[in-house]
């Protein structure tokens, strides 16, 4: 049986939150490997609705779950997310959550530097979260970062405050802000440390003995591979590596446990914050799937941009994540069009191209080249078998496939779990 991990490959909001708790009844383990609870996933069951930011879907359905040392962990966010999801009547004990003892973890200043920095008039506005992810991943990068396990250690916790906090208060003079006490900080970590070290453990070695073990693991990935800080539309991109290739580091365990990788892949295409876009559609076909598709962030309530299909992009983020199949999801949201266009490459300064560039101006430069489809009026809405599809959703499904060279191994038409086509089940190794 083999280990999955699931990366979404457009800019995040792809339905991973869907697929995810699609999977998670055929694993044994679910690890979040990167972001922080910047990144919302929505699990509809039974009607009930379950809006997760931090902690692993798997929870809901009662997995053993980990929080890997990839991600950056909001201690006072984790307790109301856990308060929370046990109010809607979902257990979460030691028994199965555990948290690495090397996550870096999100204190107040980064909150608050991360709010200075967009609401500045000098510099770039990247359409952060405001939730201090960034300058986390910063402070973990410069070795100055306040760890889970550091809150164990209490004779050396203050020494190591007064470090970081050398660093934070020359950025907040600089900026204006008033500096902060190293004992404000050491109560606000007080506060909480009673209620998050009993979930921390070396969750490298656990996952590795369950593995040896046969277990299958399920790697949950936040965001999407086109916000990676390497592979993504830098500057405008998160903090921290979304790409497949980190579930290893950030778990712990070596790149010989993952066995497949899942892209998950909407059926157009939405991006939120700033940053390029080449397919968006600031017009009805924009508005259509916005409205349609209901895209508002689950984290922040915000308006996605919408816009065509990038076969460009995802056929990109299929090679840099090595991606052996996709998810295809919210395909339901493109029935009643009349023609549906899929971007196939881009015109860059006259010249045609197949890839995304790097650079920041390229990329604000690139135009769109499109082929137009046929649309479909019959509904694609809960159908669980190809025979129930429209023969042009089919023509839609099969020419994705051949533009991003990777297969659809699952296709989603509604945000319900059972609503779902299963064409490779990615368990089977």
């Amino acid at each position: 049986m083999a280990n999955v991990v699931v990366v979404g490959s457009q800019w995040g909001d792809e339905g991973k939150g869907k697929i995810v708790d699609w999977l998670s009844e055929r694993a044994d383990v679910v690890v979040r490997y990167q972001g922080g609870h910047n990144a919302g996933h929505t699990l509809v069951i039974d009607g009930v609705s379950y809006k997760l930011s931090l902690l692993p879907s798997g929870l809901v359905r009662g997995k053993f779950s980990v929080i890997g040392n990839g991600v950056v962990v909001d201690p006072h966010h984790f307790v109301a997310e856990v308060e929370k999801i046990e109010g809607q009547g979902i257990p979460v004990t030691p028994e199965v959550l555990r948290i690495a003892e090397n996550a870096p973890l999100i204190l107040s200043l980064h909150r608050e530097l991360d709010a200075l920095r967009e609401d500045s008039n000098s510099g770039l506005k990247i359409g952060t979260t405001r939730r201090g992810i960034g300058p986390a991943y910063e402070d973990k990068v410069g070795r100055r970062a306040i760890r889970l396990c550091d809150l164990a250690e209490p004779e050396t916790l203050m020494a190591k405050i007064d470090r970081l906090l050398v660093h934070h208060n020359a950025l907040r003079r600089g900026m204006g802000a008033p500096e902060i006490g190293a004992q404000a900080i050491h109560e606000e970590l007080s506060s909480v440390k009673d209620r998050i070290l009993p979930f921390m453990d070396r969750v490298w070695e656990h996952l590795d003995e369950r593995r040896r073990r046969g277990e299958r693991i399920l790697f949950e990935g936040a965001q999407g591979a086109l916000l990676d800080n390497d592979h993504g539309t830098y500057p405008f991109v998160t903090s921290s590596n979304t790409v497949a290739g980190q579930a290893a580091t950030g778990s712990g365990l070596g790149p010989a446990a993952v066995d497949y990788v899942l892209g998950i892949t909407k059926a157009y295409t939405t991006r939120v914050g700033e940053g390029p876009f080449p397919t968006e559609q600031e017009n009805e076909i924009g508005q259509f799937l916005g409205e349609k598709g209901r895209e508002f962030g689950v984290v922040t309530g915000r308006k996605r941009r919408c816009g065509w299909f990038d076969a460009v992009i995802v056929r990109q983020t299929v090679r840099t994540s090595g991606i052996h199949g996709i998810a295809l999801t919210k395909l339901d949201v493109l029935d009643g069009l009349d023609e549906i266009k899929i971007c196939v490459g881009y015109e860059l300064d006259g010249e045609r191209i197949d890839y995304l560039p790097a650079s920041m101006g390229a990329q604000s430069r690139v135009k769109p080249i499109y082929e137009t489809l046929e649309g479909w009026k019959e509904t694609t809405a809960g159908a669980r078998s190809w025979a129930e599809l429209p023969a042009q959703a089919v023509k839609y499904v099969r020419h994705v496939e051949e533009l991003i060279g990777a297969p659809v191994a699952l296709l989603s038409t509604s945000p319900e779990r059972e609503d779902t086509i299963l064409v490779q089940d990615p368990f089977q190794d």
